[in-house]
């Protein structure tokens, strides 16, 4: 399992490659695997010619795919991300929701995507399980349905769309304005 937190979660002192290849190096990869994988992954995010940058130097959005790279550069079976998108503006979080969708299709992984945002869900998720609170249990599984490949502007001009984000908001608007 790999884990992509909301908050990017970089080293400041590594550089974008070196980011990368931190979980790689820390389950001992060989070096040259190592620089192999992370070349790769940096590429497939987007970052090809930034490997020499550090985090401050890099957009928010520059900064989450470093930490997606680094997540599938270990290979996991399971990719978890905790509201990865949360912290970068509404364009941003639009372009990185298209770049995730192709990456699934390349990578095909496993991935728990926990979010608060109805459309993120609806536009990445095969499943969706909608949350109550207190205490926090599941409320509902909603089989998503739409094919894959995705487009994201294809899944929101669907009419079944639509009736999906009204019925999960009509489940979650009682305890947000409570």
């Amino acid at each position: 399992m790999a884990i992509v937190f909301q908050h990017f979660g970089l080293l400041p002192w590594k550089t974008v490659a070196a980011n990368v290849a931190f979980g790689l190096k820390v389950g001992r990869t060989p070096s040259a695997e190592t620089a192999e994988r992370a070349a790769h992954y940096i590429g497939l995010v987007g970052l090809a010619g930034f490997e020499d940058h550090y985090p401050y130097q890099l957009s928010g959005g520059m900064q989450q795919r470093v930490g997606l790279a680094r997540a599938l550069a270990t290979n996991p079976d399971v990719l978890l991300m905790d509201e990865p998108f949360a912290s970068v503006d509404a364009q941003t979080r639009e372009v990185l929701q298209e770049e995730l969708l192709a990456i699934h299709e390349r990578e095909r992984k496993t991935m728990v995507f926990i979010t608060h945002s109805i459309d993120e869900a609806l536009v990445l998720g095969d499943r969706v399980a909608v949350m109550a609170t207190h205490p926090g249990r599941v409320k509902e599984i909603i089989d998503v349905g739409f094919r894959r490949p995705r487009d994201a502007a294809a899944v929101r001009a669907e009419p079944r769309y639509a009736e999906m984000r009204n019925h999960i908001w009509s489940e979650l608007r009682p305890a947000a304005v409570a």
